[in-house]
């Protein structure tokens, strides 16, 4: 999509008669990832869901349906600063992280960013993909004119504010709780974790 202006890979060496392409690297999801996307969001979710969600709604869960959402997002994404990220290994994706400015009731959108999404692929997590697409993550925020960022991670799930927090990330004091069937029979609590973009590395 010439909006999302992907440059093509660093010609790394002309040794093989195939580009050659990078061992990791992060940049701009395209709309044909989209299915890649879905697989993607719906394995960490079953994974960091798995407790907290009855077992029978983590198995319904449709990536096709996922990916229909996500490809629409690329195709469309509407505000120019709607972005979704990629994280590979080699030609592989492994995860990807969605951006947007916030719509939280206390935020200005025009200096606070969300990351609506950060997934990495279960059985490739804990190998610095989590953290190249974080940090890209953060890089367009500030490239994007935002000051604030925030994400909202659930209060029970301490890897992943470990993963929030070692990067330089701070509770800001806000919390919700997600009635996620209307009925009150499943509530998650989360916390609101921040940093200013400006001064991460």
């Amino acid at each position: 999509m010439s909006d999302f202006g992907v440059p093509e890979p660093a010609n790394l060496s002309e040794l093989s008669g195939e580009s050659p392409v990078a061992e990791t690297s992060v940049r701009l999801a395209l709309p044909a990832e989209a299915n890649e996307i879905g697989e993607i969001q719906v394995a960490a979710w079953r994974a960091s869901y798995a407790g907290l969600l009855p077992a029978e709604v983590l198995a319904d869960l449709n990536p096709a349906q996922f990916a229909a959402q996500w490809r629409g997002a690329l195709l469309a994404p509407g505000e120019a600063r709607n972005r979704v990220m990629v994280a590979l290994a080699g030609r592989t994706l492994v995860g990807f992280a969605a951006i947007t400015p916030s719509d939280d009731p206390d935020a200005d959108p025009q200096r606070d960013a969300l990351i609506a999404e950060l997934a990495v692929q279960p059985d490739a997590t804990r190998t610095g993909h989590g953290s190249r697409l974080l940090n890209a993550v953060v890089d367009t925020i500030r490239a994007d004119g935002f000051s604030r960022v925030t994400v909202w991670v659930n209060s029970t799930d301490d890897v992943l504010r470990a993963f929030y927090t070692e990067a330089g990330w701070a509770p800001d004091g806000a919390h919700r709780e997600l009635d996620l069937y209307g009925d009150e029979s499943v509530r998650i609590k989360q916390i609101r974790l921040h940093t200013d973009p400006g001064s991460t590395d």
